[in-house]
């Protein structure tokens, strides 16, 4: 074990002397490499800023008006079927525009009912097996102008669907009910 701690402590400096000595030794210059890059960056945050502040608007008006717990009430029946808690649908629905927004609903459901229940298992479990899928899509398809998404989407909600049932699976072979 102290073995994956050391090398999980020392793999960014690592990474790091090993890019920047492959640097020098091409004869490229450190620090203006970094520097351009790091306007680069600038102009990616300015350009996918506008998408992000209305993605964190929409998903913050969502959770105050009540709209995820109705989504909750409305689904209970069709989640109850298939054994999946309808108090974890607003995470579901949440994490496919916001993590940041699924992760305050998930400390709602520690605080509620405790991390090491059921449903804070299972939340756990969900929320590293799904994606943002909205926030991933308008984000980054947008920054490359890409206009056609094609099955991108459907793509995406299946392979959440997959982690959703994934979770259960991996839950219950536990045995934390």
């Amino acid at each position: 074990m102290n073995l994956l701690t050391y090398i999980s402590d020392s793999i960014v400096p690592l990474i790091f002397f090993v890019i920047t000595g492959y640097a020098l030794i091409k004869g490229n210059s450190v620090f203006d490499d970094f520097v351009e890059g790091a306007k680069d960056g600038f102009a990616v945050v300015r350009d996918i800023l506008p998408t992000l502040i209305g993605l964190m608007l929409a998903v913050g008006i969502l959770r105050a008006s009540g709209v995820l717990d109705m989504l909750a009430k409305l689904f209970a029946p069709v989640a109850n079927v298939v054994c999946f808690p309808s108090e974890l649908v607003p995470i579901v629905t949440a994490k496919m525009f916001s993590s940041s927004a699924a992760t305050g609903l998930l400390l709602d459901i520690y605080k509620e009912y405790g991390p090491d229940s059921y449903l804070g298992f299972l939340a756990s479990v969900l929320m590293s097996c799904s994606e943002t899928i909205f926030y991933t899509v308008s984000v980054y398809f947008g920054t490359v102008q890409i206009k056609k998404i094609r099955y991108t989407v459907w793509g995406a909600l299946f392979a959440t669907l997959a982690g959703i049932i994934g979770s259960i699976i991996v839950t219950n072979c536990y045995g934390i009910r």
